[in-house]
């Protein structure tokens, strides 16, 4: 097995269809590309509601919301300093401000913001945290949203975190403990899930993994 440090950059390209990874010459999907499959239809009926423009509004927003708060988290995760960066009323610092807490309970960081892939599954991402938090190895996804959403609705994530536990099982033989996510509202509200049965989620992921490649075998 191969150490954290070994796993590579790989290229990377977005089309209409998802995010894909460049891996042993063939493209892979993203999984979020794989998982997002699922809720298309769903999205589709919410543009529909609301309108496109709408629509596109919202997901600027959030887009430009996460990426700014992703970017500020990982800072802080590598010790950089981002005082000046918080200082302020901004959207961005106010939430940084709000997750501190519960950012601070994350320790012994093996992977940050960083890529893993999966040969036996065909599949790559990169990983927003792979870390102890309260003293277990984790997985950890960091969300913003508008406001909080049920624990039930936030199954697809755990999805997500269980096919980088598996990654990093596939590359390295350790085995996380749990699946971790930490979102955080523009209400400044904090919701902090975490999830001990990772076979369950990776049993979806399979699922959902054969359900994109029989979707995208029919279309060719």
């Amino acid at each position: 097995m191969g150490s954290p440090k070994e796993i590579c950059e790989l290229e990377s390209r977005t089309l209409e269809r998802g995010r894909f990874y460049k891996l042993d010459d063939v493209w892979v999907p993203s999984v979020t590309t794989v998982i997002g499959h699922q809720s298309k239809a769903g999205i589709l009926e919410w543009q529909k509601r609301v309108g496109f423009h709408e629509a596109e509004k919202i997901r600027m927003k959030s887009s430009w919301r996460g990426t700014k708060y992703h970017n500020l988290v990982e800072k802080y995760l590598r010790n950089e300093d981002v005082e000046n960066r918080t200082e302020g009323e901004g959207l961005t610092s106010y939430l940084f401000r709000s997750a501190r807490k519960d950012l601070d309970r994350i320790t012994n960081i093996h992977l940050i913001e960083a890529p893993l892939f999966s040969r036996n599954l065909y599949l790559a991402g990169r990983v927003d945290c792979l870390a102890e938090f309260d003293g277990e190895l984790a997985v950890i996804d960091f969300k913003t949203t508008r406001e909080l959403k049920k624990p039930e609705w936030l199954e697809n994530y755990f999805v997500q975190c269980s096919a980088y536990a598996y990654m990093y099982y596939e590359h390295t033989g350790i085995e996380v403990d749990k699946l971790v996510t930490i979102s955080v509202s523009e209400s400044g509200e904090m919701q902090v899930e975490q999830r001990y049965d990772k076979e369950k989620y990776v049993n979806k992921l399979l699922d959902y993994i054969k359900e994109y490649r029989e979707y995208i075998e029919s279309r060719q």
